[in-house]
Parts: C-alpha cells; sequence; structure tokens
C-alpha cells in the first residue's frame, strides 16, 4: 500500500509548460484538454512596496488532479467507475464510465472533461501506467526547473524524489530520470507554514506546493 502525491516548488517553478506538455504527450490527451493546466498567478503588488515593478510578486501554478484523501467525485459516481486504487490516487475504470459527469459536476477543480471520442471523463492518473513500474510521473520527470517531486506520503514529503540534474556528481545525461534526487537534499529549505494546498471543500487533497515566505500564497 502507498499514498502517493506530487509536491510543486513554486519558487522555481519558471511557467515553461513542460509537464503540461509532457502529460498531454505520453497520455494522448485531445488538443484543446488539458490533465495539467499550468496558471499564472499575478504579478501583485507587494504589501508595504512602491507598486511597480520590482516591488511586485508572481508565480506560476500547475493545477491537475488533486487525488484527494476523501473525494467528491467518488461519492457521486453512479457506476463506482471513479475510485480510490491501492497506491492513494483516484482513477477512473473506463468500462464502467457510462460519461454522466457527475464527477466532473463535483470536483472543486475543475479537472476533469468529457473524451468526446470515447464518452468517458477523463483526468490525470498521476501516470499509474509509470509509477507501477517504479518510474517517476511524466510532469515529474520532464520538469525542466526540478520544481515537481513524487513520492509517499506515508514517507513523509521530505523525502519525495524528482529526476537528478544533469550537473549532478555521476550523473549520465542519458539516465538523469534514473538517477533521482530527494527534495529534502535538492530545493531551498522550507518549514511546514511553507506547504500549501488547493482550497480546501472538505475533499482534502493531497497534492501540495512550496511557496516560501517572501510570495505569499493567495487563494
Amino acid at each position: 500500500m502507498a499514498n502517493y502525491a506530487i509536491i510543486t516548488d513554486l519558487n522555481r517553478c519558471t511557467g515553461c509548460l513542460a509537464c503540461t506538455v509532457a502529460c498531454k504527450a505520453i497520455n494522448g490527451v485531445d488538443v484543446g484538454n488539458f490533465w495539467i493546466k499550468t496558471l499564472r498567478v499575478g504579478p501583485h503588488p507587494i504589501e508595504g512596496g512602491s507598486g511597480t515593478f520590482p516591488d511586485v510578486e508572481m508565480y506560476f501554478l500547475p493545477v491537475q488532479c488533486q487525488h484527494c484523501e476523501n473525494p467528491e467525485c467518488v461519492k457521486v459516481c453512479p457506476t463506482e467507475a471513479s475510485h480510490v486504487a491501492e497506491d492513494g490516487t483516484i482513477q477512473i475504470d473506463k468500462d464502467k464510465c457510462i460519461g454522466c459527469q457527475f464527477c466532473a459536476m463535483a470536483c472543486p477543480y475543475g479537472v476533469r472533461y468529457l473524451n468526446q471520442t470515447e464518452r468517458v471523463v477523463e483526468k490525470c492518473t498521476l501516470c499509474e501506467q509509470r509509477t507501477s513500474q517504479g518510474e517517476l510521473p511524466q510532469c515529474v520527470a520532464q520538469c525542466g526547473a526540478r520544481a515537481r517531486f513524487f513520492g509517499d506520503l506515508d514517507q513523509g514529503v521530505e523525502n519525495f524524489e524528482g529526476p537528478a540534474h544533469p550537473d549532478t556528481p555521476g550523473c549520465q545525461y542519458d539516465d538523469m530520470t534514473k538517477t533521482r534526487v530527494k527534495l529534502k537534499d535538492y530545493v531551498e529549505a522550507f518549514t511546514e507554514n511553507d506547504i500549501h494546498h488547493l482550497t480546501n471543500k472538505g475533499n482534502n487533497p493531497k497534492l501540495m506546493y512550496l511557496l516560501r515566505e517572501g510570495r505569499k500564497w493567495r487563494e
């Protein structure tokens, strides 16, 4: 048993859209639909500042299925197509999905959509086809800023892993996705107060975001 999730260091994220594009490519997501949307938040004037550059703050926010602990999508699914898998992620059994979209309407983050061709609902699977083989989700593996890390919440977020940078000692360019670094050893120091979630509507979203003091979180 596991309890998988992703944490994104928003102080490192450059908004390059690599996670969005990599996700679409590996999962065959239709044009016009997204399993990950990268949003720009800001720029906002910094409190007490001049109100103009450089006294502004801005960050990019990747939004996808939050693989909630108490998922509303699972509660409203009439066929049990949406379900909690053994690894703690929320998955959709396409053989059971009837395309009613109750789950899409129940999701507070708007991250589900109807595949018009197959007439089933789709969303981020946290790359179950990769993680079940011991690999990283594609959005984590392809993050050029090394801002995304994947792991088991039961093992502690500080132990979440991401691909090593090519400059990491002993890392070859062609195996950097196999050579991994831990969150605690790689990113700028952080505290529990720097870890944030999307707005909790009683569903307890599991995916996390690092945003340190000086770049305030705006819900």
